[in-house]
């Protein structure tokens, strides 16, 4: 299979998730990073693209420069899709330009600020019929996608609570005033967006819970807080929440909570069982049946689920992690742009990643969680409820 070619806005020299999306996007052999406008800094965007060997022709100073001069080139030369990888406010209107010129798009979460914006990219992806995916990493690890088939095969019977946390501690002091870039933008509204500790790993959180689950929420109860003092975003969540169907679930995610690393855990109770997996310690999965002992089930393994296989790299075993997971998102949207370019249709396994459907969701999500903290209503309405044409494409 020819290698696709792989465009990057933002993501230049000091930004961490540029270089993994990029690591990730390569692992496989199947990508080239070829073409970037890797900062809003005209200077800085230009040195990035030189220091990562990128040509001068294809080492763009703007993203619409970069637009511009893929468009101008023959079909068969232009990127193949773009990875945007920019601070939450520039998500919109790059994704929206480069879609709607019949781009593929990956993108960074959250998606974007408002449902408003979710809403009219969900228009432009259906009208381009282009490949989009929203990189929630942690849908690539091999034991999520084999708890989400325990859960949906019902070896936990019917799912009555889920209990889901992560607990960051960088932002436990003022590091926006450090001159630490990664701090500052995710603290600033005008970038960030309404939330910060919420919409920066709670939406990975809720993601994850609708990942495995499927379950939909139906109303909130928020309680955010600031507690750095001059801080302008919160950096502490606590929400009990009531899904559809009559399941409960308890979320937290902190990026106050001093001592802690990148603590994403998930417990999942059913009538039948019980489920445990946590980010730190990714390839093992704690099935808690009812009436049995539990079991430890480890990625690698013939016994798990074709998802979880295909999502394996390395024998039993041997350790893989956040990298791995992350190219696991890449892996799938390449084989869904060759399927679409080869005009055959990708088999379902191509399609396990997170859509522009999963951006929205999410960013819904975010606001109504600020909206219920806001509240002096114990519990808000969070029912997702997208138009009737991209409901039925769900």
């Amino acid at each position: 299979m020819k290698k696709l070619k792989m465009g990057m806005v933002g993501g230049g020299s000091g930004a961490l998730i540029g270089a993994v999306h990029r690591r990730a996007a390569i692992m496989d052999g199947e990508v080239e990073f070829v073409a970037g406008a890797l900062s809003s800094n005209r200077e800085k965007a230009l040195a990035s693209g030189r220091e990562l060997g990128l040509t001068d022709e294809r080492n763009y100073a703007s993203w619409e420069r970069m637009l511009e001069d893929e468009l101008s080139l023959q079909e068969k030369e232009r990127i193949d899709f773009v990875s945007i990888v920019t601070p939450n406010h520039m998500h919109h209107p790059v994704a929206r330009a480069f879609a709607e010129a019949g781009f593929n798009v990956v993108l960074d979460k959250p998606m974007v600020h408002t449902s408003q914006e979710a809403e009219d990219l969900m228009r432009v992806v259906e009208s381009s019929g282009v490949v989009f995916a929203v990189t929630y990493t942690y849908t690539g690890y091999p034991m999520v996608k084999q708890a989400r088939h325990m859960v949906r095969e019902g070896l936990l019977g019917e799912v009555r609570k889920v209990i889901v946390e992560y607990n960051q501690g960088w932002l436990a002091s003022q590091l926006e005033e450090s001159g630490t870039k990664q701090a500052e933008w995710r603290t600033d509204p005008a970038r960030s967006g309404i939330a910060g500790a919420i919409g920066d790993i709670g939406s990975h959180a809720e993601n994850l819970v609708s990942t495995i689950t499927g379950l939909e929420v139906a109303e909130i109860c928020a309680d955010l807080t600031t507690f750095v003092s001059g801080r302008r975003l919160d950096d502490d969540g606590n929400l009990l929440i009531r899904y559809e169907g009559g399941a409960k679930g308890v979320m937290m995610a902190s990026q106050i909570s001093a001592g802690e690393e990148n603590d994403l855990r998930i417990r999942i109770y059913g009538t039948e069982g019980g489920l445990e997996w946590r980010q730190e310690e990714p390839n093992y999965l704690f099935h808690k049946p009812a009436e049995e002992p539990e079991r430890v089930l480890k990625r690698g393994n013939d016994y798990l689920c074709e998802e979880a296989r295909r999502a394996s790299r390395l024998p039993a075993g041997h350790p893989e992690g956040f990298i791995e997971a992350f190219a696991n998102v890449y892996m799938n949207v390449v084989a869904a742009i060759s399927a679409k370019q080869e005009q055959a249709k990708p088999d379902g396994l191509s399609w396990d990643f997170p859509t522009v459907y999963d951006g929205a969701q999410g960013v819904h999500f975010i606001e109504k969680t600020v909206e219920s903290s806001r509240s002096d209503e114990k519990w808000s309405d969070a029912r997702w409820r997208p138009p009737a044409r991209q409901r039925q494409t769900l």
